[in-house]
């Protein structure tokens, strides 16, 4: 089984024809829509001309692109895609001019409802039109869009890449030897602590080296954001994120609610790690993710495989085809490497039908249920294939819900074969993923607001920046972590900060998995009656607001009390948890 993923399904190589066929054909591409547009037609029919070239140019531009972009993710220092990802960033600001225009197109129509009620294929896309017609009030100035966009390629963009550069190159000195950041990182689930301590100093120390740049990174991209803001008449950062994710600040403020309730809770799951591991005062970070009781049970890549597709075959077979599918054409780029970027995460080309899947598989548990966690983004990016284009892009806090419940599944069935020992870990495991979605989360949302609030008048130093990851992560953990042994330069870490137009993507983190319990709770009330609606649902995320998407399958996220019920599930966990660290100690 390789364990590398095949990119040659977009180009053969950064040489071949049908590339540089696509960059020229982009390069004219924007032109020929604006001229779409300004054609002197009745607006039905340059709406359909619109959507019809709006989605070849989607398709070629994202072909190119991803292309660019999955490579750099496994070789952070390939100059022939360092230099092509730099043509297709700027032929990139052409579409979003372009976008805009079809927005300003769309929210000059008039009696727009009625001409998409009257037309079948223009009826297809009836959200995305709508939606156009109200982000077209929060566009750039016309005059000035362009060059606003073409200066982040100097900016915000550039940041960016320069960010992926670092952390991708950066190399980590432990016991005489470099390792690269992904595979120290991964030391944090060694069952040795000593090699958990000895990691977690050497990752520390090796951002000294790339600490600097990277808070001018962060401060670069987070100004622009600011500016970014302003010029499209939104309140603030956070008002725009909410927009952008079809997601509202009552949804927002009762899941916090629930969340800041339940902090006790997560802090005895801490507390009594720590006691289990020989700690007097919380848990010291590099223990965050030490892995408990005495199984030592190391996944080869194929069973992980095997275990992955066994559980869905029982319990959703159609999904379990789709992921056999994966594991068996190459969709899965699998071990860490220097130069490839850490973490994991899945993207998808709606035109090929397909999605690609980065991990950093060492063998834990933990890598097992990543690989369930990014195959459900898979899954839900197929459940989506078929629906027009503009109609598939879900909006962020629903991004989650599908690994979640697959994440949530995959540990439940092992848990009914497992010995005392494994489910043991595996309980902890999740208990663990629990507290980074919820706790760790609320810390990198607290953080973020504190640089947005610090942006407004300098760039943030790396001391400042320091101090507030440590306010935040105080304010979240408290007492469940040792005060003397935190993670001050998480903020270099963490990709999702340097992302350009993307900001807080750190809340849909908390609702993925919250909401992807309640929709768990909802299988298991219904069992295998509840597999087409929950499709459906994935189906439906591009069509609608978050709140009457999670609607549709019975789930009111205005409600505390429905945030509360999922956390209840969590919440069992730990009182089970602490019961059998006391009978342990």
């Amino acid at each position: 089984m390789e364990t590398t993923w095949d990119l040659s399904v977009f180009y053969k190589g950064f040489d071949d024809p049908a590339l540089e066929a696509d960059l020229e054909k982009l390069g004219t591409m924007s032109e020929t829509g604006l001229a779409i547009l300004k054609q002197e037609k009745d607006a039905e029919s340059v709406l359909f001309e619109m959507l019809t070239h709006l989605e070849t140019y989607h398709n070629t531009l994202s072909r190119a692109y991803m292309y660019c972009e999955l490579t750099m993710s496994v070789e952070a220092e390939n100059q022939k895609a360092f230099q092509t990802l730099e043509r297709v960033s700027t032929l990139m600001v052409d579409y979003d001019v372009f976008m805009s225009a079809c927005k300003r197109f769309i929210g000059s129509v008039d009696g727009l409802e009625a001409i998409i009620q009257g037309n079948p294929e223009l009826k297809k896309n009836d959200f995305a039109l709508l939606e156009a017609r109200e982000q077209a009030k929060h566009m750039l100035p016309e005059t000035i869009e362009r060059w606003m966009l073409r200066m982040s390629l100097s900016g915000g963009d550039s940041f960016s890449k320069l960010r992926d550069q670092l952390i991708g190159t950066v190399t980590v000195e432990m016991d005489g030897e470099s390792h690269p950041l992904p595979a120290i990182r991964g030391m944090a689930h060694d069952p040795d602590p000593a090699v958990r301590k000895k990691a977690y100093e050497a990752e520390m120390a090796s951002y000294k080296k790339i600490a600097l740049p990277m808070a001018f990174c962060l401060g670069g991209i987070k100004g622009e954001a600011l500016t970014m803001c302003e010029a499209k008449k939104h309140p603030d950062i956070l008002s725009q994120q909410l927009t952008e994710s079809r997601m509202d600040r009552e949804t927002l403020d009762a899941m916090w609610t629930a969340c800041r309730e339940a902090f006790p809770d997560f802090r005895r799951y801490l507390k009594a790690k720590a006691r289990l591991l020989g700690h007097q005062n919380g848990l010291p970070f590099y223990d965050v993710f030490a892995p408990v009781g005495k199984s030592t049970k190391k996944f080869t890549f194929e069973e992980a495989r095997d275990l992955v597709v066994g559980t869905f075959e029982t319990a959703h077979p159609k999904m379990a085809k789709f992921m056999a599918n994966a594991f068996d054409n190459s969709w899965i780029d699998v071990y860490p490497k220097q130069g490839k970027t850490g973490g994991a995460f899945c993207a998808s080309n709606h035109e090929l039908k397909l999605s690609r899947v980065l991990t950093n598989f060492i063998g834990s548990f933990s890598d097992v249920s990543t690989l369930a966690h990014e195959l459900g983004h898979a899954w839900h990016n197929e459940c989506i294939r078929d629906y027009p284009l503009m109609m598939t892009e879900y909006p962020m806090p629903l991004a989650e819900t599908a690994s979640t419940f697959n994440e949530t599944l995959l540990a439940q069935t092992v848990l009914k074969t497992a010995d005392d020992e494994l489910s043991f870990s595996i309980l902890e495991g999740s208990l663990m993923e629990a507290t980074q979605c919820v706790m760790d989360i609320y810390s990198r949302f607290l953080f973020e607001t504190g640089v947005f609030e610090a942006r407004k008048t300098h760039t943030p130093s790396v001391d400042e920046l320091r101090r507030m990851m440590l306010d935040a992560q105080k304010e979240a953990y408290g007492d469940g972590l040792d005060p003397d042994v935190m993670h001050a330069d998480m903020w270099v870490n963490k990709s999702h900060y340097y992302s350009v137009g993307l900001h807080f993507y750190n809340f849909p983190y908390a609702f993925g998995l919250l909401f992807g319990l309640s929709v768990y709770k909802k299988y298991k009330q219904e069992g295998q009656a509840f597999l087409p609606k929950y499709d459906a649902f994935l189906g439906r995320c591009g069509s609608g607001t978050v709140y009457n998407v999670a609607k549709s399958v019975g789930i009111d996220v205005h409600s505390v009390d429905a945030w509360r019920s999922a956390l209840d599930v969590i919440r069992g966990e730990v009182d089970t948890f602490v019961e059998l660290v006391d009978q342990r100690s």
